[in-house]
C-alpha cells in the first residue's frame, strides 16, 4: 500500500518536528532553536540543533539535517514509508492510502456539519441580523464559514440521516454527546466558528450562544485525536499568508476580534481558542520568525493573560510586544468605531514583553514602603534571571529608575549553558555571503535585485548555494532541506536583512569586496603593462563609485581574468 503525497504533506504540517525529535533525545533551548549532542556521530559540544520555525534539524558536525520524517528514518534505520507510519502512529495520524486496499476513508463528518451549520444560519435572518449588528459582513462569514447550530433533535436529525454509521466518531469529535437516557447535539442554538488547522481543515468548532442566560458564553469541541486547542490558533489557515509576508501576527483573544480585524485589513490576527497562550502555541507562533503583538482586553483577565504570555515570551527573547485596550473596548470594538489608524498606531508601537511584564510587576507594590521595594526587586530578580544577560543589563537602567534605587543593586545572572559552535572559521570569514544567501531565502522577491548586481563569482565561499537559490527562482522548488542550504537557515547567528535598503546596502558590500578581490589579482597576472593600467584604472573607478555610495553591478573584467 503506498501512502498518499497529499497525506504526507498534511503530516508534516501539523507534526511538530520538536515533539517527534525530543521523543527520541534531549533537546535544550538554544534561542529560538534547540541544541543536542548529535545521535548519528560521537561528540562533547551540541552542534545538532532543531529549528521549530522550519520544521528542520542540521548537524553542524556531521552535516545531517532534514525534516522530522528524515530523523526517523536515520535514527531507526528505517526507509521512508515505515518512517512516516511511525510519525503517524506518534502523532494519533490517520494516513490515506493510494489502492485498492486503503484503510478506512477519511471522515467527512466534520465538513458536512460546517455545510448544515451554514445553510441553518443562512435560513435563519434573525442569526444573520444578529451577526451584521456585530460588524461582520456577509463576506467575512462566508470566508471565515460562519453558520448555527439549531435546536438538538434538528442536528440530530441531520447526523442520523447523513452519518448514522458516524455515531462513534461523532461522539469522540464532540458533535454528539450521550448520557444514560440519549444522544443529543452538544451545540445547540449557538452561532458557530469551524476551527481549522493550519493546512486548512476543519478539525472542531467553537460555538458562541446568543442567550444571554446560557451557562456558559462559549464552548468549544473537546480534546481529540484531531483537536488539541492548546496548539491551535483561530484563523491561522487564513493568516499565515499575512503573517509570513508582514512578518508580523497579532494574537487576540476572541473569535470575533479575529474576524472583524481581518475584515479593516488586519490580516495577520489570529485568537487562541478560549484558553491562554502557551508553550504549546509558540512552535506556530514562531512560523517564519514574526513579530508577536499580544492584543488583549483591559480588563482584569485580559491583563493577567498578557502578563503570563509576556513571561513566557520574554524567556525565548521573541520580538513584539503587548497591546491593552483601555475604556472597555475590544479590538472589534475599535473596528466597529471606525478607529482604524488609532488600531494601526497601536500595532505598530506595542510595549516589549518583557517593559511590559516590569511595570506590571511594580504596580503590584507600594513602592513608598523599603520592605515592599525589596520585595518587588526580588520578583524583578526572578523574571529577569530567565533572560539572557544582554538583555539584563539592558534593563538595569529601567528598572533603577522605575523602583528608584541605585542600578548596582541590581544582579545580572549569567545562565550556565554553552552555545554550540555553529559558525565555522571559514563561514565567519565570509558572513555577509552568508547573510545575503539566508535573505534571499526568506524573502525570495528580492532574487531579481540580486541577479542585477552579482554575478555567481562574486561569491568565494557560498557560489553553490547561490546558483541553487537562483534555479529555484525558476522551477519554483522547494529548497529549504537542500543540505547546502539547511545550514544557513537553521543557524541564528546568520541573521537576515530586515529592509530593501539593508540589502542594497549588503549588495553593495559584496560588489565591493569582488572589485577589491580582483584588483589585488591584477599584478599576477599574465597581461602587458598597458592592459594591467588600464585594468587597474578601470577598477579604481567603479570602487570609487561604489565608496561613495553608488549600488552598481558587477562585471568580470575579461582583462583580468
Amino acid at each position: 500500500m503506498r501512502i498518499s503525497k497529499d497525506s504526507i504533506e498534511r503530516l508534516k504540517e501539523q507534526v511538530d518536528i520538536v515533539d517527534i525529535i525530543s521523543s527520541y533525545i534531549d533537546l535544550k533551548r538554544t534561542g529560538s532553536n534547540f541544541s543536542a549532542c548529535c545521535p548519528f556521530h560521537n561528540e562533547k559540544t551540541p552542534s545538532f540543533m532543531v529549528s521549530p520555525s522550519k520544521n528542520i534539524f542540521h548537524c553542524y558536525g556531521c552535516g545531517v539535517g532534514g525534516d522530522s520524517i528524515g530523523f526517523v528514518m536515520q535514527y531507526e534505520k528505517l526507509d521512508f514509508a515505515p518512517a512516516v507510519e511511525r510519525i503517524a502512529e506518534m502523532s494519533n495520524f490517520k494516513l490515506q492510502y493510494e489502492n485498492n486496499f486503503q484503510k478506512k476513508p477519511q471522515s467527512t463528518l466534520l465538513e458536512d456539519m460546517a455545510r448544515f451549520y451554514q445553510q441553518q444560519l443562512h435560513t435563519n435572518p434573525q442569526m444573520l441580523d444578529y451577526l451584521h449588528n456585530r460588524g461582520i459582513s456577509h463576506a467575512s462569514i462566508e470566508s471565515f464559514r460562519l453558520g448555527f447550530s439549531p435546536q438538538s433533535f434538528e442536528s440530530m436529525k441531520f447526523i442520523n440521516a447523513h452519518h448514522a454509521h458516524n455515531k462513534q466518531e461523532a461522539l469522540e469529535l464532540g458533535i454528539i454527546g450521550k448520557d444514560e437516557a440519549r444522544e443529543y447535539a452538544r451545540f445547540s442554538q449557538r452561532i458557530m466558528f469551524p476551527i481549522h488547522s493550519p493546512n486548512g481543515k476543519i478539525v472542531g468548532f467553537g460555538g458562541r450562544s446568543v442567550d444571554s442566560q446560557a451557562m456558559a458564553k462559549y464552548i468549544n469541541s473537546p480534546q481529540s485525536k484531531i483537536f488539541n486547542k492548546s496548539k491551535l490558533l483561530y484563523g491561522y489557515h487564513i493568516a499565515k499568508e499575512s503573517i509570513y509576508r508582514e512578518k508580523k501576527i497579532i494574537v487576540c483573544e476572541g473569535y470575533i476580534d479575529v474576524i472583524m480585524l481581518h475584515q479593516a485589513g488586519f490580516r495577520n490576527a489570529v485568537a487562541t481558542l478560549g484558553t491562554a497562550l502557551s508553550s504549546e502555541h509558540i512552535p506556530l507562533l514562531k512560523k517564519g520568525d514574526p513579530q508577536i503583538i499580544l492584543s488583549y482586553d483591559g480588563d482584569k483577565a485580559g491583563i493577567n493573560a498578557a502578563f503570563r504570555a509576556a513571561k513566557m515570551l520574554s524567556a525565548i527573547s521573541a520580538s513584539g510586544g503587548v497591546v491593552i485596550f483601555s475604556n472597555n473596548l475590544d479590538p472589534a470594538d475599535m473596528v466597529a468605531q471606525n478607529k482604524l489608524e488609532e488600531l494601526k498606531s497601536l500595532f505598530t508601537t506595542p510595549v516589549s514583553f518583557i517593559e511590559f511584564v516590569l511595570e506590571q510587576i511594580i504596580i503590584g507594590f507600594n513602592l513608598s514602603d523599603p520592605l515592599q521595594k525589596q520585595q518587588a526587586l526580588n520578583e524583578i530578580t526572578a523574571f529577569t534571571k530567565t533572560l539572557t544577560p544582554l538583555l539584563q543589563a539592558e534593563y538595569v537602567p529601567f528598572i533603577a529608575q522605575r523602583l528608584r534605587i541605585a542600578p548596582n543593586l541590581i544582579k545580572i545572572h549569567r545562565q550556565n549553558t554553552k552555545q554550540a559552535p555553529i559558525l565555522t572559521q571559514d563561514s565567519q570569514k565570509h558572513l555577509a555571503e552568508s547573510v545575503l544567501i539566508r535573505t534571499l531565502l526568506e524573502n525570495p522577491e528580492w532574487i531579481t535585485i540580486a541577479v542585477e548586481y552579482l554575478e555567481p563569482n562574486v561569491f568565494e565561499c557560498y557560489n553553490k548555494e547561490y546558483l541553487l537559490v537562483l534555479q529555484s527562482q525558476d522551477t519554483g522548488q522547494d529548497i529549504t532541506q537542500n543540505p547546502y542550504l539547511r545550514p544557513l537557515l537553521i543557524n541564528e547567528n546568520i541573521k537576515k536583512l530586515q529592509t530593501l535598503q539593508e540589502f542594497k546596502e549588503h549588495l553593495k558590500i559584496l560588489v565591493l569586496k569582488a572589485y577589491k578581490r580582483d584588483l589585488a589579482l591584477i599584478p599576477r597576472l599574465n597581461l602587458r603593462t598597458k592592459q594591467k593600467l588600464e585594468s587597474i584604472n578601470t577598477l579604481k573607478g567603479k570602487i570609487a563609485k561604489l565608496t561613495q555610495g553608488e549600488l552598481i553591478s558587477y562585471e568580470k573584467s575579461i582583462s583580468t581574468l
